[in-house]
């Protein structure tokens, strides 16, 4: 693959005041030089690392567009190979008449994350931190792209390789007493080595425990507003949407399909899901809509209840309590700049939390956000820890957890060091593959092609 040199649009393919054309290979430079023609008259090649030059882009000894071409020499760039990258305008014509313009030249189209591939192949970051990578371009919301960067630099990376150091000191000197029986190497402590084993078990656990908290900064919460006709539902959504995504009026049930939107509260990403008013109907087509709303109650992470604070507890009421009392959930106490009817008392028993809120008013969002993170267990999130993002590192760490307990419990029924060592070899194996130093090509396939090209 090394043999070939790749160009792409690295920026987005939408008319805008720049586009990068990425060319990355060993023929990057002299290909380059095939389109660019600096002002000065100096060719790229001539050009030291970490260096621009402003010229024109050609094709066919026709001008295309005045650009500005960044030399980067290997190993010294972002692949690990020579690389250049043209800034040209923006325009959608341009931007694709100069990458025509090289693959002319000899360049060849780059695949879905053939930059960062080849990033991770020539050795400027792990898998883990290549992984990272698409995280950061798809993050939501700040948190979620600090905890990203944070792991592209190495947060998670070096917790796992000093526990595979750990264990690799352990396997050595196990093999190293076993097969050297006539040196005068240390005699193995059962003791010790169990010690040593449990203490790299508790560390993977604490790192198979972030899973839930980067799903959650990666991807949102699943957040359902639910209640009975008119309790303002959609006002809510509106108000956590930030415009009018529902359409609201007096009249009951006017929201009968259900209404969607993303939204950043202070860091969390609610994927919020407006749903028709929850009660027993003869209309058929509103029908419908109720059925869709209870159906969307059971696969949601969290349920906004809304109640209207200005009447009292109907059986409709009732019932939603009942439908949600096996999920995350919050009471909202709607319209509480009305004089109160509602059983208060009622809800906090049924609920874990009860805010009293002004959808209309837009009051209480914060106390709502301040609920949101003690329900859903995220008070504490920290974005600057080492963050488990996907579900090939979870399951690669819960692996190694497990050949970890495994080893334990051997060296506690007095098995032989020799299975022993075994199971601590097969874990540090399963954490060469967490880190990409010891896996497949199919596996290396399948990560970078779920990026986007030109990354």
């Amino acid at each position: 693959m090394n043999d070939t040199t790749i160009a792409a649009v690295s920026t987005a393919q939408a008319s805008a005041g720049i586009s990068v054309i990425r060319v990355s290979g060993d023929e990057a430079i002299k290909t380059a030089d095939k389109v660019f023609q600096s002002k000065s008259g100096k060719q790229l090649c001539e050009m030291k690392g970490y260096t621009c030059a402003l010229g024109y882009a050609f094709a066919n000894g026709e001008k295309i567009d005045e650009c500005i071409a960044t030399v980067f020499r290997a190993p010294h760039s972002y692949t690990g190979e020579d690389v250049v990258e043209i800034s040209c305008h923006g325009g959608m014509y341009v931007t694709a008449g100069v990458l025509r313009a090289l693959y002319d030249a000899g360049a060849q189209a780059a695949q879905a994350g053939e930059f960062t591939k080849r990033a991770f192949l020539n050795g400027k970051l792990d898998l883990i931190e290549a992984e990272s990578v698409m995280d950061i371009i798809s993050s939501r919301s700040k948190a979620s792209s600090r905890a990203a960067l944070n792991v592209k630099e190495g947060a998670l990376s070096r917790q796992i390789h000093q526990i595979k150091d750990e264990l690799m000191n352990r396997a050595a000197h196990l093999n190293a007493w076993a097969d050297y029986p006539e040196e005068d190497i240390p005699a193995v402590e059962n003791s010790a080595l169990c010690d040593a084993l449990r203490i790299s078990q508790t560390r993977l656990e604490q790192i198979v425990r972030s899973y839930d908290n980067g799903r959650i900064l990666k991807d949102g919460i699943d957040t359902v507003i639910a209640g009975k006709p008119n309790v303002g539902k959609s006002t809510l959504m509106n108000l956590l949407a930030g415009y009018d995504k529902s359409i609201v009026t007096s009249v009951a049930g006017t929201t009968r399909d259900i209404v969607e939107e993303s939204v950043v509260l202070d860091d969390l990403v609610l994927n919020l899901s407006d749903t028709a008013g929850i009660h027993e109907t003869g209309d058929e087509i509103e029908s419908i809509g109720v059925d869709k709303a209870r159906n969307r109650l059971q696969s949601a992470s969290l349920i906004l209840c809304v109640f209207d604070s200005s009447a009292e507890l109907t059986a409709d009421d009732l019932s939603i309590i009942h439908m949600v009392e096996d999920t995350p959930a919050i009471a909202i106490l709607n319209k509480s700049d009305l004089s109160p009817m509602a059983d208060a008392d009622q809800l906090k028993e049924s609920f874990d939390e009860m805010i009293p809120m002004s959808a209309k008013n837009a009051d209480g969002v914060n106390e709502l956000i301040g609920a949101i993170k003690r329900v859903c267990a995220v008070g504490d999130l920290n974005s600057a820890s080492a963050l488990i993002y996907n579900e090939r590192q979870r399951s690669l760490t819960v692996k190694t957890i497990s050949c970890v307990k495994e080893a334990i419990e051997a060296l506690n029924m007095g098995f032989t060091l020799d299975a022993v060592t075994v199971l601590i070899e097969e874990a540090i194996g399963f954490l060469c593959e967490l880190t990409g130093e010891r896996v497949t090509d199919e596996v290396i396939d399948k990560v970078f092609h779920q990026f986007c090209v030109g990354k």
